[in-house]
């Protein structure tokens, strides 16, 4: 299975407002870019990815799983643009700032490093491991 990260601004939603709203599922609308739209369409029910708070925070907060596949964006009548649904499924014990990230050995070839504006991006089974371990969650 693939995993993924998704990020938002805490202010727009946070990882607590996800948590707030079980157990209802939070469509992934919004996204106006071609290669984040992709990543959605390729993800498969019950992939799991981590959530990071971009601008406050730059941190990877929790983890989240797919119970949607992607299909058209319910916000917009533009068939372009596809929304996957996901529901949060465990907090880190300890969150993962984008600067360590940056330092972590096995982290440097991520894409949340190397791509920083991409919202829906892949995280490769070693990435996932790593986090999962440092944020005191199973992988």
């Amino acid at each position: 299975m693939a995993h993924w990260l998704f990020k938002s601004e805490p202010d727009a939603i946070s990882f607590q407002s996800l948590l707030d709203k079980l157990p209802a599922d939070e469509e992934w609308h919004g996204i106006r870019n071609y290669g984040a739209r992709n990543n959605m369409r390729l993800m498969k029910l019950g992939e799991r990815g981590f959530f990071y708070h971009s601008n406050v925070g730059k941190e990877i907060v929790g983890t989240v799983e797919i119970t949607r596949l992607s299909q058209q964006d319910s916000h917009t009548d533009d068939p372009r643009w596809d929304c996957v649904c996901f529901r949060p499924v465990a907090t880190l014990a300890k969150p993962l700032s984008l600067q360590d990230c940056k330092v972590i050995p096995g982290l440097e070839q991520m894409v949340l490093i190397n791509n920083s504006r991409l919202s829906v991006q892949p995280v490769t089974d070693t990435e996932w491991r790593i986090i999962c371990e440092i944020g005191g969650i199973k992988a």
